[in-house]
């Protein structure tokens, strides 16, 4: 199993957007709890994480660490919120986990963008944690240097409404 990690920037209805597209991984035992990652408390921030039975940490933005600590999993989903895992992502997830040591540590899902920066990203991936990641929790508590990442054939896409 693994713990999500959310981070808040475009507000409730993007957050309740992306917990929604994890309700599959959720029945299928992949995703175990969520973490919501917020710079500020927001009553209906916290009502949608409420609902989801989410733990909400405020922490500065891009604070994957303070994720971490909250966690009760060892491999960490990074997101953002209005991100959507596109179909196939349980499978491929579930047997990286099942598969890798926590010295791999980090690898990557797949982001569908435009001609030379996706070849860009691609060209240059590096070991900074960033949304779609998948990541050790050692890694983000600086226990474990992370290798480059491993490319997963997982996709995740943006919601169109949240840019």
């Amino acid at each position: 199993m693994i713990t999500v990690l959310v981070r808040v920037t475009h507000g409730p209805e993007a957050l309740a957007a992306t917990l929604s597209a994890l309700v599959p991984a959720v029945a299928a035992g992949l995703v175990g709890d969520a973490v919501i990652l917020t710079d500020r408390q927001e009553d209906t921030l916290m009502k949608v994480a409420d609902a989801a039975g989410a733990t909400v940490v405020v922490a500065e933005r891009g604070a994957w660490a303070e994720g971490a600590k909250a966690a009760r999993r060892d491999w960490l989903l990074c997101l953002d919120d209005g991100d959507i895992p596109q179909e196939g992502w349980i499978r491929v997830l579930d047997r990286f986990i099942a598969l890798s040591r926590p010295e791999q540590g980090l690898a990557r899902m797949r982001r569908r963008r435009a001609g030379v920066a996706r070849a860009l990203t691609n060209l240059f991936a590096d070991v900074k944690v960033r949304a779609g990641d998948l990541v050790h929790r050692r890694v983000l508590l600086n226990e474990v240097r992370a290798r480059m990442p491993v490319r997963l054939s997982a996709t995740i896409e943006r919601d169109p409404a949240f840019g």
